[in-house]
């Protein structure tokens, strides 16, 4: 895969052919996740809409909106990981044909899946590769529930690869797990979860996003938050 999948012919946006380069899987997502992203079996179950709205108590469609309100119809995205449900195909109508998406993601198993349900689109284009190691010129980038995922060294270098592959006046829009509300009904339940089966996500309720980026000031930073503050939606345009 070439580090920039996206090119732009003429007045027309287009991908261009991608050579495959597929990296390791890193040990994290073996030893913590591999239940969830690396299980056939498991994909089955999980890869469900209405799963993904459980997971998220309700609020999958909101968040979902919300991200593509930062989106512009004919612009060139990246998605950086696969999203169960049906996160692709929404983002892939939502561009447009005028437009293109393109998706990564480091497990192979995901990307066959994410490339099944992308079939209808001609816009988009899944691959195999590791967000960390992205690049390109897009007008935007939808991370949306990775970073909870990933270990502290990682997330900067995700965050630093993620900032670098947009455009002057491009924005980052990241969706995710913060800090809810003291009083929230729901915190000691969240917290139960992560720590036995998030063990990096409690991260996103001691810093924010911004802290994991080398070179902040290059951004404007806006944050937004949801469910008495137990997601939050973080958007950073790189300015010109």
């Amino acid at each position: 895969m070439t580090d920039n999948p996206v090119s732009i012919t003429g007045t027309r946006r287009s991908l261009s052919p991608m050579r495959q380069m597929v990296p390791d899987v890193p040990a994290y997502l073996e030893d913590v996740y591999s239940w969830a992203y690396l299980s056939p079996r498991n994909l089955a179950l999980l890869d469900r809409p209405w799963i993904v709205s459980s997971i998220l108590w309700g609020n999958y469609g909101k968040l979902l909106r919300a991200t593509l309100a930062e989106v512009r119809p004919g612009q060139r995205v990246l998605q950086p990981a696969c999203v169960y449900g049906d996160f692709s195909p929404r983002l892939a109508t939502h561009v447009g044909p005028g437009g293109c998406l393109h998706v990564a993601d480091v497990a192979p198993l995901q990307v066959a899946n994410c490339r099944r349900k992308l079939q209808p689109y001609p816009n988009a284009r899944a691959c195999v590769h590791d967000a960390a190691d992205l690049g390109g010129e897009y007008d935007a980038v939808c991370c949306f529930f990775l970073l909870h995922e990933l270990p502290d060294a990682y997330k900067r270098k995700v965050v630093a690869a993620l900032l670098g592959s947009v455009v002057p006046g491009g924005k980052v829009i990241f969706v995710d797990y913060h800090r809810p509300h003291g009083a929230h009904p729901l915190k000691p339940a969240m917290s139960l979860v992560f720590e036995t089966l998030e063990p990096f996500a409690k991260a996103l309720w001691r810093r924010e996003i911004r802290d994991f980026a080398r070179e902040s000031d290059r951004f404007s930073w806006s944050k937004q938050t949801y469910f008495a503050g137990m997601y939050q939606k973080i958007v950073a345009r790189r300015r010109h």
